[in-house]
């Protein structure tokens, strides 16, 4: 019996599921075990940017290293079409004035694009009845930018 190896996506189909998104999957070095979560995205093109409030078990991991894996998947609900990617860099904390306000006008554009609820607004240190603008008013979550990206792997069903 011969085994069915999932095709690989070429560099512009991953590059249009990953801009098509908005959710991703970072997998952080734990102390036994990796420590996976979920966090909006923006892509830039070239970059992924995350938002991540200033408390948690995330941070802490971050702090101590910022080596990680991230996923991003889109899939029908029959699983009759999948693909993903998977990266693998550290993350860098934004600390550039401009480029933060830039990047979180951009989450708020995103999230107005998309009619996401403002329940989201929780995971963000917001309370769901902020304004959405809040977001790039108030500094009171963190960027983090995916950089030095070592390895990708990108598959799609047959």
């Amino acid at each position: 019996m011969e085994i069915v190896k999932i095709p690989r996506m070429e560099k512009e189909e991953y590059d249009q599921l990953i801009a098509d998104g908005f959710i991703a999957r970072i997998a952080f070095q734990g102390e036994k075990y990796p420590y996976i979560a979920p966090f909006l995205y923006i892509f830039d093109g070239t970059f992924l940017y995350f938002l991540s409030t200033k408390y948690g078990r995330k941070n802490d991991l971050f702090r101590k290293s910022p080596y990680v894996s991230v996923e991003v998947e889109k899939f029908t609900r029959d699983l009759s079409c999948y693909t993903f990617v998977t990266m693998q860099g550290y993350l860098r904390q934004e600390e550039d004035t401009i480029q933060k306000k830039i990047v979180r006008n951009e989450f708020v554009r995103m999230i107005k694009e998309r009619k996401l609820s403002t329940n989201i607004l929780a995971a963000l240190g917001h309370l769901p009845g902020d304004p959405i603008e809040s977001i790039a008013s108030e500094e009171r979550s963190n960027i983090w930018k995916l950089t030095g990206v070592v390895d990708i792997v990108a598959l799609k069903n047959l």
